[in-house]
């Protein structure tokens, strides 16, 4: 039933009724973890994410179902609810499976709504973290999460709330005055609402700012421009987006090792 890796040390063993919720990373499937991998050639089921590479869902292993559970925003998808009562289903009927979610399961990906379902209806499970797009997706883009001389800190924040809209429930001028490396993942949607306020909230309208659209992927596309400009020039971006406010940005100029000037 499965495929072990060859690797001198024991990777945990996938058993059936479990379910493992696995982070596939930002898009390029060589940033899978070697447990991400492992669930793959191991589970009976995978149920896969919108944001999950086509090449990593091919890396399932031979007779493995394989569910598309993607949730788009203005498009016909299942519900969260109905996601996570599937989850439990496939493992109640003894079934190895694989939540598969881009990124990090447990950062802006609903995870964490899921484990509580498994968890109140006593269904094993582990998650494997993956890389964040909010890490993974500024490397690739040449754009260093923090360095030194730019910043101390940094703050990973939603574009959209659970309906849809701007979050108010975040304070903008205290993300203003107190981060110097803002990260907004789903930015693309509010992208002007969010810009104006982190102004009017105190961020400095020449600040350096990028919008990453389907970071590590063949199709990334990086741009960059002074906050106040950003939106401005986001026609034509495609999600998944993520906005990016602070010094560190100027480093692209330095450290784009892919080599590509969007």
């Amino acid at each position: 039933m499965t495929d072990p890796l060859s690797l001198p040390f024991d990777l945990p063993v996938f058993s059936p009724g479990h379910v493992w919720l696995v982070g596939a990373g930002p898009g390029d499937p060589g940033l899978l973890t070697l447990l991400a991998l492992h669930a793959l050639r191991s589970a009976d089921v995978v149920v896969y994410d919108a944001l999950v590479s086509p090449a990593i869902v091919k890396l399932a292993r031979d007779g493995a179902i394989l569910e598309h559970a993607g949730k788009r925003g203005g498009k016909p998808s299942p519900s969260q609810p109905d996601i996570s009562r599937r989850l439990v289903a496939l493992a109640q009927e003894g079934k190895r499976v694989l939540r598969l979610k881009g990124g990090d399961p447990f950062v802006f990906g609903r995870g964490a709504e899921e484990a509580e379902l498994l968890a109140e209806n006593k269904v094993p499970f582990r998650v494997v973290p993956g890389i964040t797009a909010g890490v993974g997706g500024l490397a690739y883009a040449g754009i260093p999460a923090t360095a030194r001389d730019a910043n101390s800190a940094i703050a990973f924040v939603t574009g959209h709330d659970s309906d849809g809209a701007v979050p108010d429930t975040l304070d903008w001028p205290a993300l203003a005055r107190s981060v110097p490396v803002l990260v907004v993942y789903m930015a693309l949607t509010h992208l002007e609402e969010i810009t104006r306020r982190l102004i009017a909230a105190g961020r400095r309208p020449d600040e350096p700012a990028a919008l990453l659209s389907k970071a590590t992927t063949p199709a990334q596309t990086v741009i960059t421009a002074p906050l106040a400009e950003i939106a401005n020039l986001a026609r034509g971006v495609e999600p998944p987006a993520m906005l990016v406010v602070g010094d560190v940005v100027t480093y692209r100029d330095r450290l784009d090792w892919l080599g590509e000037k969007n």
